[in-house]
């Protein structure tokens, strides 16, 4: 069983930084695609970026130049560098595992609360 277990969330300022980490347990972590979504409440969660197996990232346009995933299979890890933080990038923030059986990002961890002041 997946369990992602995200951490670094906490209450920054405008123009800030902040540095996810999410660690995954349960799988090859080092075939594995990884993510991380957000949602803000009374919306629907959100792509923040992707990271394949091979480092290919994708990001959200809101995030693109700010944000920064990356992964460290040895330590079965991914992170995400989030810079020049605005009150908009308030959100539970969440990884994600993908799982091959449902061809989709399918376990996900507990959440993180990332929340900006302006």
């Amino acid at each position: 069983q997946v369990q992602p277990v995200e951490s670094g969330g906490g209450l920054v300022q405008a123009g800030g930084s902040l540095r996810l980490s999410c660690a995954a347990s349960g799988i090859i972590f080092s075939i594995n695609p990884m993510g991380w979504y957000r949602q803000c409440p009374g919306k629907e969660r959100e792509m923040v970026a992707v990271i394949s197996s091979n480092d290919r990232a994708v990001y959200a346009d809101s995030v693109k130049g700010r944000f920064t995933i990356s992964r460290d299979n040895a330590k079965n890890t991914v992170y995400l560098q989030m810079n020049s933080l605005k009150p908009e990038d308030t959100a539970m923030y969440y990884c994600a595992a993908w799982r091959s059986d449902l061809k989709a990002f399918g376990s996900w961890g507990q959440g993180t609360q990332v929340t900006v002041s302006s």
